[in-house]
């Protein structure tokens, strides 16, 4: 990968799925002397709208404190505000079970495809919402001081109707980053809906893992998509389903693109990548691993 892409789009993955994300963008960057700061545009969904939001405002994606050939001794980076909020609220109401299951549901909800708002609608009319808030998320993307200027675009849902809300595109109701990117992470029976204009917006990830379609395209603009979903780490029949149906669904969004004239790729989680992610994209214990595993899969990139 020798050339910076136009669009970066950055798919939904939680707590690993963001160190992942990072840890690619920031092994490409060193080995292709790029800037992924520099890209056009930034799409973002859930764990992606944190990385883009930083990417927006100038914030060179996280690189491993050290990075050797055994990943198991990459030190843990700083907390990014998600992570301890998300790992302690899915403790809190369900356990390790529940917080596995998160990365699957939207994937099920998503299922009916963009057709599907009021399936969406009913079902999350239906699920009781959190009562945990994103306020250090919130407080740390406020301090970015990152602007809707054009660049960046926040997927989210609005909860009552089921509809995918895209802040920062072109008729959004108008909000600030911050608030976008906190309702973008606001996983439903997790999190407090997130209220921007009178309104309740719910994780962007309930529409589509990648929102790929949302981004601004034309004629031999070059996408490139990171979804870390995809790469879902082991053989049991839930976790295969669930990854071939993330797979169709963001290939899907690819076509339309491409029908449209752009130039896209999309990168998953390499084998060493979902070996240290695993099945529960919430866990933050491995979060160091997952990046230097990321990191070391952005510089083979970097070096096509």
């Amino acid at each position: 990968m020798r050339s910076r892409p136009d669009v970066l789009v950055l798919g939904a993955g939680g707590v690993l799925g963001e160190a992942w994300m990072s840890g690619v963008l920031a092994g490409i960057e060193d080995a292709a002397g790029i800037n992924m700061c520099h890209c056009e545009h930034f799409v973002g969904t859930s764990a992606g709208s944190i990385v883009a939001a930083h990417l927006a405002a100038g914030r060179s994606p996280r690189r491993p404190s050290s990075f050797g050939t055994g990943l198991e001794r990459i030190a843990p980076p700083q907390d990014t505000g998600v992570a301890a909020t998300a790992l302690e609220a899915a403790r809190r109401i369900g356990g390790y079970a529940l917080a596995a299951g998160t990365p699957l549901a939207p994937v099920a909800l998503a299922a009916t495809g963009p057709g599907g708002s009021l399936v969406r609608s009913a079902i999350l009319s239906r699920i009781p919402p959190g009562t945990d808030r994103l306020e250090d998320l919130r407080d740390r993307i406020d301090a970015l001081e990152t602007r809707f200027d054009g660049r960046l675009r926040i997927a989210c849902v609005d909860r009552l109707t089921g509809r995918r809300i895209v802040f920062g595109s072109p008729g959004a109701p108008p909000a600030t980053v911050a608030q976008a990117v906190t309702a973008s992470c606001a996983i439903p029976w997790l999190f407090a809906p997130v209220w921007i204009a009178g309104r309740q917006y719910v994780d962007g990830g309930i529409w589509s893992v990648s929102n790929l379609d949302a981004a601004p395209v034309a004629r031999d603009t070059y996408v490139l998509c990171l979804n870390p979903t995809s790469g879902l780490a082991g053989a049991r029949t839930a976790l295969a389903a669930a990854r071939n149906l993330i797979r169709s669904a963001v290939s899907i969004e690819a076509l339309a693109l491409r029908r449209r004239g752009a130039i896209v790729q999309t990168i998953t989680p390499d084998g060493d990548s979902s070996a240290a992610i695993g099945a529960n994209f919430m866990d933050a214990e491995p979060r160091g691993r997952v990046l230097a595993a990321g990191y070391a899969q952005g510089l083979a990139l970097g070096r096509r």
